[in-house]
């Protein structure tokens, strides 16, 4: 879904953000998804697990492990955004166009996932009540796997974020260059770019579900003996194997509420701290 070059002439007019501008929206909104959703996010996470729903919790305890996606959701949204404004500027790559958003959305998940993935470990084995407080998973990771146990799954972390970043950030700013016209505007309100990122991520949520399973399953096997040991495609195989195709689906409908609810919040809030700091760097 490349821009047309009719659209152009709106990409060019727009004004970069800045990296200041960058880091602080980023962290804002990926704060503001994290905090506001994850209930959903549990609720997500203990579906998609070996031992299944109820086993893992059910609806008890919904904010375990809040404390730790709180800590990793700031800076690792932070490092995203400054990364992803920065590449889309400087990739040789032509502006506005479906592969400089989807390079640009890739190179900062690799960069905001070595930021997340070690809270992620915290937060998913607590979800799953797999331990009862961060110092037990902790301790456990540390002491059978030394500092590599926490980057467990970032290998599959990024097997699902890559291509989550290639299909939604492309298909957001597309629907910002159209939801502009519509408006009347140079560039979309927060508000329109909220509703595009909701539906961007609702789309990209539904197609990456599989990827997201895996990814789960990766954290949570620190508790066993496999963390850093299974490939992203053994994982894959083996529940396939062990529990069939269909187990790779499990948490689609929350994953998809989660994303489109979290694409409000997160691409609206990211505008309007955007706006915000444009505003204020137009006054100094």
């Amino acid at each position: 879904m490349s821009s047309t070059s009719s659209s152009q002439p709106h990409v060019e007019r727009q004004q970069k953000p800045s990296w200041a501008s960058s880091l602080v929206s980023g962290a804002s909104a990926g704060l503001a998804v994290d905090i506001g959703l994850y209930p959903v996010d549990t609720i997500k996470t203990r579906i998609q697990s070996r031992q299944g729903f109820w086993a893992t919790g059910g609806f008890r305890g919904v904010y375990s492990g809040l404390g730790a996606a709180a800590l990793g959701s700031a800076p690792a949204a932070a490092l995203f955004f400054l990364t992803y404004e920065q590449a889309k500027a400087r990739l040789p790559v032509k502006e506005g166009s479906f592969l400089l958003h989807g390079c640009s959305a890739a190179m900062a998940e690799c960069v905001a996932c070595a930021a997340r993935v070690p809270t992620d470990i915290l937060k998913q084995n607590r979800q799953a009540g797999q331990f009862g407080t961060y110092r037990e998973v902790i301790s456990h990771v540390y002491r059978n796997f030394g500092l590599r146990g926490f980057f467990t799954g970032y290998g599959a972390t990024l097997a699902r974020e890559i291509p989550f970043g290639f299909i939604e950030f492309p298909i957001w700013e597309e629907l910002k260059v159209y939801a502009a016209k519509l408006q009347g505007r140079e560039e979309v309100t927060p508000f329109g770019g909220a509703i595009c990122g909701a539906i961007a991520g609702g789309i990209a949520a539904a197609i990456t579900t599989p990827l997201d399973v895996v990814k789960t399953r990766s954290m949570l096997s620190v508790k066993g003996a496999e963390a850093g040991g299974a490939t992203f495609l053994k994982t894959m195989m083996r529940i396939v194997k062990t529990e069939g195709p269909g187990a790779l689906t499990r948490g689609m409908l929350p994953r998809v509420i989660q994303v489109s609810s979290g694409g409000i919040i997160f691409f609206g809030v990211y505008g309007w701290v955007s706006e915000m700091s444009k505003a204020l760097g137009s006054r100094a």
